[in-house]
């Protein structure tokens, strides 16, 4: 079987990647709250997975999954999961979907809504309220480009949706821009380790760093196709051991490639002045989202053969 991206996917993330390249640089990531974001919308993005007759461009997640790469490893802030993958499930058959990207959607199942205050929409549980009926209450996180909220409503309406269909195929959304993530660390840490001279050398020509950022490589390979793999099968019996398997793959990447980041870079990851941290910062908050590795194993670990036999 064929499993390589269409020419018409490509072209989609190629699409995102030269917008946010132009509209999302690192340094926009210091001054604005969501740069790139009217730009991205202006190209169909947020509506892709909106079915034609409500406007949208009819696509399935296989078909976003390079984009949503893009996304991540240009550190894109806003709820673009909740917007591009998860609203069009939530909000199915509202006149909203028309909208989507002028129109920005928040949403929590239980727990904190990431971004919610940039959104017009905030889905909590089962229920939806427009912006002006929800209060915001600041919650502690590591992202400063993805900031968390507990949220409660004062107004809202029942959720014309489903989280059923809308949290698997989130999960995998996440996945993928983890991927993302993962891949920019990657390419910065291979830049430093090529510029950085020690010992009379570029300390990429050591071998324990080798070692390390070859162990990235391999990560981001291995979990990439389980992404793939768990966009194409979520209508299938394999659907939850599939995305639990690519969302823990993803996941461990990223942090695997953030953790060797800093190894490379030493002290100065850390500091504020390095555009690093705001891509260390994306692979622990999106590592986290929508379940952690530990957790997602464990529904893998479940999902296998004969795993009742086993305490």
């Amino acid at each position: 079987m064929n499993f390589a991206f269409t020419d018409d996917q490509l072209a989609l993330a190629a699409t995102v990647r030269d917008v946010l390249r132009a509209h999302c640089p690192p340094h926009a990531l210091r001054a604005e709250r969501a740069p790139g974001w009217a730009e991205l919308a202006a190209t169909g993005f947020f509506a892709a997975l909106v079915p034609d007759a409500a406007g949208g461009l009819g696509l399935e997640l296989i078909d976003l999954v390079p984009a949503l790469e893009e996304t991540g490893r240009a550190c894109l802030p806003g709820p673009v999961v909740e917007t591009a993958v998860a609203a069009p499930y939530l909000l199915e058959g509202r006149s909203e979907l028309t909208k989507l990207g002028a129109l920005t959607v928040s949403a929590a199942r239980d727990g904190l809504a990431p971004d919610a205050d940039l959104a017009d929409l905030v889905v909590a549980g089962p229920r939806v309220a427009t912006r002006d009926r929800v209060r915001l209450a600041p919650a502690p996180g590591a992202d400063p480009c993805r900031r968390m909220f507990e949220v409660s409503l004062t107004g809202s309406e029942e959720l014309p949706g489903s989280w059923a269909a809308a949290l698997p195929r989130a999960t995998v959304a996440t996945a993928a821009q983890l991927i993302g993530v993962a891949r920019h660390l990657l390419d910065t840490s291979v830049g430093y380790a090529r510029a950085r001279t020690q010992f009379g050398g570029p300390i990429g020509a050591f071998q324990a760093v080798k070692h390390m950022l070859a162990d990235v490589a391999i990560a981001i390979e291995f979990a990439a196709p389980l992404v793939s793999r768990a966009a194409l099968t979520l209508e299938r019996p394999s659907a939850v051991r599939d995305v639990s398997a690519a969302k823990a793959a993803a996941g461990e990447a990223a942090a695997l490639a953030a953790r060797t980041a800093l190894q490379v870079h030493g002290a100065i990851g850390y500091t504020y002045e390095l555009d690093l941290r705001f891509w260390l910062a994306r692979a622990w908050s999106l590592s986290a989202a929508y379940g952690g590795a530990a957790e997602h194993r464990a529904i893998v670990r479940a999902e296998l053969p004969g795993a009742a036999r086993f305490p």
